[in-house]
């Protein structure tokens, strides 16, 4: 088999997920009446981002909230709900793009805000929005290895700062349309957190199996989608066709050991309804199985599986079969099957 990591986890499972949800909505409508004098200007319409991303909502944070302190609420609340202390927990891995420097990491602030033991690991891990996922698959290989018995994967997102610098940016004169095509996706950025707790699937039976997935790599693409706080570069459409392609390819690998035809949700990484639809179509899925959350949320970064994940969670039953699956900047693709 070519391309990377194939995965079959044995005695793993999730035990639960939570969210920290941003308390400020800032609609589509809104950004259009910010940006009315470019978009005049450039003879651009208004409802781009409603339209053609399917984007009519996004949330900030509001006065007095942080994405760490939000990651960590979340932790809390996903430890809660597991059932498990702490001073149990041997790894915390943090899988935020978000940073506010690049020393140190931000999981030692959520190590500490979680009152976790000295004991436990913890560090980030870095891969565009595919992080939580790539999270989720290196505890899964600790724990099968015997290393720990837990693990914490957390992320939080701050899209502020990004906005407001695209939008300021795209009302100076001289910005010509493809500079304002190119910075789109910015627009369609979201806050949030999210954290995940996994363990020994022998100790909790009523815990989620994670069985295992795959991973692949296109690299030569590294450069179609660029972003910092200042601003994210994307070459929109090499970046969808590169990505379909990586996608159907890491589909026809996975069928050697994988069949994931027949799902009863696929939680995807949201982005838009270009890119949704159009993995749907590239693997022949049944759109009425994957759940979306970009309409209101916008694409919140490797936080929007595990969200999206959450708020279906309430509709899934016991022996539902689910496949976490996303594209992340770079490009890799990331697929995932969990045994509800």
């Amino acid at each position: 088999m070519d391309g990377n990591a194939t995965t079959t986890h044995r005695n793993v499972a999730l035990l639960s997920v939570a969210t920290t949800m941003a308390t400020r909505i800032t609609t589509s409508a809104e950004i259009d009446r910010r940006l009315a004098p470019s978009l005049k200007r450039l003879k651009l319409p208004t409802g781009l981002l409603q339209r053609v991303a399917g984007v009519h909502e996004r949330r900030n944070w509001g006065e007095g909230q942080t994405f760490d302190d939000a990651a960590i609420e979340a932790g809390k609340k996903a430890l809660a709900e597991a059932g498990i202390r702490p001073d149990q927990v041997g790894l915390l891995i943090n899988t935020s793009v978000t940073r506010k420097h690049l020393e140190p990491s931000v999981a030692v602030r959520i190590h500490h805000g979680l009152g976790l033991p000295s004991s436990a690991t913890n560090f980030d891990i870095a891969n565009a929005c595919l992080g939580f996922v790539n999270g989720m698959a290196l505890a899964g290989q600790l724990i099968d290895a015997g290393q720990i018995d837990y693990a914490v994967i957390i992320d939080g997102e701050d899209a502020d700062e990004i906005q407001v610098n695209t939008i300021e940016r795209l009302g100076r004169e001289g910005i010509k349309r493809k500079d304002f095509m190119s910075e789109f996706a910015s627009l369609t950025l979201g806050s949030g957190a999210a954290a995940a707790v996994i363990g020994r699937a022998d100790l909790h039976p009523e815990g989620h199996r994670m069985l295992g997935g795959i991973t692949r790599a296109a690299t030569q693409f590294n450069d179609l989608c660029v972003g910092s706080v200042d601003g994210m570069f994307t070459d929109a459409k090499a970046l969808l066709k590169g990505g379909m392609e990586l996608v159907v390819s890491a589909w026809k690998d996975a069928k050697r050991q994988w069949s994931w035809s027949h799902m009863d949700r696929y939680i995807m990484h949201q982005v838009s309804s270009v890119h949704t639809n159009a993995i749907v179509k590239a693997a022949n899925l049944d759109a009425t199985r994957v759940p979306v959350t970009f309409p209101l949320l916008g694409n919140v970064g490797p936080a929007s599986i595990p969200i999206t994940l959450a708020q279906e969670a309430s509709k899934l039953v016991r022996g539902n079969r689910v496949l976490l699956m996303g594209v992340g900047s770079g490009l890799n693709t990331s697929m995932m099957e969990i045994a509800w």
